[in-house]
C-alpha cells in the first residue's frame, strides 16, 4: 500500500512540474506579444542608407569602407515634405533646440553712424575779380578771420575800372548839360548813357558806396575795394599785396558757418529705412551732453565700390559756432518708416546660397523646412513676405544642425526618386546587369582596380546577396 501511494505521489509530482514548465513557457511566449515587442516588430526599417552618401542603400544591415554602420530608414522618417527631420526628445535637448513664434508686429529702425562735419556748399563763396589789375592792399590777410557783410577785403588797382569811372563822370557831365535842352530825345539819350556807365561799374564789382563817393566827389579813385558778400569766415586767401591778378585768380574763399552739413555713410541694407526729411540727432565730444537736432536733406545716388556704403547729407544749425568743419560726430537717424508685417527673429533664418528658409515646428521633435521670401530687417527681427503665417513656431537655435540633416534627407529622397523613375524615363537598365558567370569570364588582369570606386558604378551585380529594388548594392 505504501509502495502504491509512493508511486502515485511521484506521478503527481512529475505532472505538476510538467504543468508548471508548460505554464511558464506559455506566459513567456505571451510576453513577447506585449505592445513594446509589437512596436519593435512594426518598426522594421525600409532599408539602410550609407552614412555619408544617401544614394547608396542596402536592404540589410551593412558597413561602409570606414567600418561605419549604415543608417536604418523607417517609414515614418519619410512622412511630411521633403527634408522633414524627426529627432527624439533627448537629442533635441542635447543640441539645444529653441523656438520662437512668428508674430505680426510693427518694424521700425534706428540707425547709428559716425558723421563728419563739413562746410555748407550753398553758403561757400569764392571771390574772383571781374577785371585785371594789381593788389594795392589787403584789409583781411588771415585765414579763419571773421568778416561781416560789406567789410572791405582788399583794394585793387585796375586800369579798366579807372577808365570806366572816367566814362561815368563824362556821362554825368553830359547829362547835366543836356538837362536844359529843348529836345527830349537828347535829354533821354544823355540819361541812358549815364545809367549805362553806372551799370558797367556795378558789373565790374565796384562797391555801391564807392560809386556814391564817385558821384558826389566827381574824382576818379585809383583803387577799388573788394568787399565780403555775407557774414562768414575766411577759409583761404589767394592774393598778396602787389600781386597781379586776373579774372581766373581766386582772391578769397569765405564760408558761412551758421548752418553746416554732416556726411554719414550707411550700408546698403539700411537704405530702405532712410528718406529725405527724416529727423537726426548728433552729439560731439566738444560739447558733452548737448544734442544737436537736424534732418536728412539729400541721399547721394551712388554707392562706394570699396566700402559698399551710401552717403547721406544732413544739415544742422550752428548759430553759436560750436560745430566746426572736419569734426567727427555720433549721429542717430530715426527713420520715419514703419512696417506692419509678419516677422521672425533674424537668427531663425537659414541662408544657403540662392534660398532662405526656416524650420517650422510641426510636432515635438518634428521640424519641417520652409522656404520664405524675406523683407527688411531691423532690431533683431526680419520681415517675412511669403511662406510663413503668424502663430507658427520656428527654430531659432541649432537650426544649422537640423539643416544639415534635412539637406541629407532631401538629397537622399531625390536620388531614390530618380532611381525609381529611371525605367519610366525609357532607360533600359538590363543592359547594365551582369551575372556572376560573366564577371568570372572577364579578363581583369590588365585592369587597375586601385582607383575605381565600385559604389559609383551604375550597374548591379547578380550574386548570392539580394539587392533592394531601385538601390545600389554596397559591400
Amino acid at each position: 500500500m505504501n509502495k502504491q501511494a509512493l508511486m502515485i505521489a511521484l506521478v503527481m509530482l512529475t505532472l505538476g512540474a510538467g504543468g508548471g514548465y508548460w505554464y511558464a513557457r506559455t506566459v513567456s511566449s505571451s510576453a513577447v506579444s506585449t505592445p513594446a515587442a509589437q512596436l519593435a516588430a512594426e518598426r522594421q526599417p525600409l532599408f539602410y542608407r550609407h552614412p555619408m552618401t544617401p544614394g547608396i542603400t542596402s536592404p540589410v544591415p551593412a558597413k561602409d569602407a570606414m567600418n561605419m554602420d549604415y543608417i536604418p530608414v523607417y517609414a515614418e522618417d519619410d512622412s511630411g515634405p521633403a527634408g522633414t527631420v524627426k529627432i527624439d526628445p533627448v537629442t533635441v535637448q542635447n543640441i539645444g533646440v529653441r523656438s520662437a513664434r512668428a508674430e505680426r508686429r510693427v518694424i521700425g529702425h534706428t540707425l547709428r553712424a559716425v558723421g563728419r562735419v563739413d562746410y555748407n556748399e550753398e553758403r561757400l563763396t569764392r571771390l574772383n575779380p571781374k577785371t585785371e589789375g594789381w593788389v594795392e592792399k589787403l584789409m583781411v590777410s588771415n585765414t579763419g578771420q571773421q568778416v561781416k557783410r560789406g567789410d572791405a577785403l582788399l583794394s585793387l588797382y585796375s586800369p579798366q575800372l579807372v577808365t570806366a569811372q572816367q566814362e561815368y563822370l563824362l556821362a554825368l557831365q553830359n547829362r547835366a548839360v543836356l538837362e536844359a535842352s529843348p529836345y527830349a530825345e537828347l535829354r533821354g539819350n544823355a540819361a541812358q548813357l549815364a545809367e549805362a556807365s553806372r551799370g558797367r561799374l556795378a558789373l565790374l564789382d565796384m562797391p555801391i558806396e564807392q560809386i556814391h563817393d564817385l558821384e558826389r566827389g566827381g574824382k576818379v579813385m585809383k583803387a577799388v575795394q573788394i568787399r565780403s558778400p555775407f557774414d562768414g569766415v575766411v577759409v583761404s586767401v589767394g592774393a598778396r599785396p602787389g600781386e597781379y591778378v586776373m579774372p581766373a585768380s581766386e582772391l578769397y574763399q569765405i564760408a558761412d558757418l551758421s548752418r553746416l552739413w554732416v556726411y554719414v555713410d550707411v550700408y546698403e541694407n539700411e537704405l530702405p529705412w532712410v528718406a529725405v526729411g527724416d529727423a537726426a540727432q548728433m552729439r560731439i565730444k566738444a560739447a558733452p551732453g548737448r544734442v544737436f537736432a537736424g534732418k536728412v536733406t539729400y541721399l547721394y545716388p551712388s554707392v562706394d565700390p570699396q566700402t559698399r556704403t551710401a552717403r547721406l547729407r544732413l544739415e544742422f544749425a550752428n548759430a553759436d559756432g560750436v560745430l566746426k568743419p572736419e569734426m567727427f560726430a555720433e549721429v542717430t537717424l530715426r527713420g520715419g518708416k514703419r512696417i506692419e508685417t509678419v516677422a521672425v527673429p533674424s537668427e531663425a533664418i537659414v541662408r544657403s546660397g540662392t534660398r532662405e528658409r526656416v524650420f517650422v515646428v510641426r510636432a515635438p521633435g518634428k521640424f519641417e523646412p520652409r522656404e520664405v521670401s524675406l523683407g527688411v530687417s531691423a532690431d533683431g527681427w526680419t520681415e517675412i513676405k511669403k511662406g510663413l503665417s503668424a502663430g507658427e513656431d520656428v527654430v531659432t537655435s541649432a537650426q544649422f544642425l537640423i539643416d544639415a540633416e534635412s539637406t541629407l534627407r532631401e538629397a537622399g529622397g531625390k536620388m531614390r526618386e530618380q532611381t525609381n523613375n529611371a525605367p519610366e524615363a525609357g532607360l533600359d537598365m538590363s543592359d547594365l546587369e551582369m551575372t556572376s558567370a560573366e564577371i568570372t569570364d572577364m579578363d581583369m588582369s590588365d585592369m587597375d582596380m586601385s582607383d575605381m570606386d565600385m559604389s559609383d558604378m551604375g550597374m548591379k551585380i547578380h550574386g548570392p546577396h539580394p539587392a533592394a529594388p531601385g538601390a545600389q548594392q554596397h559591400d
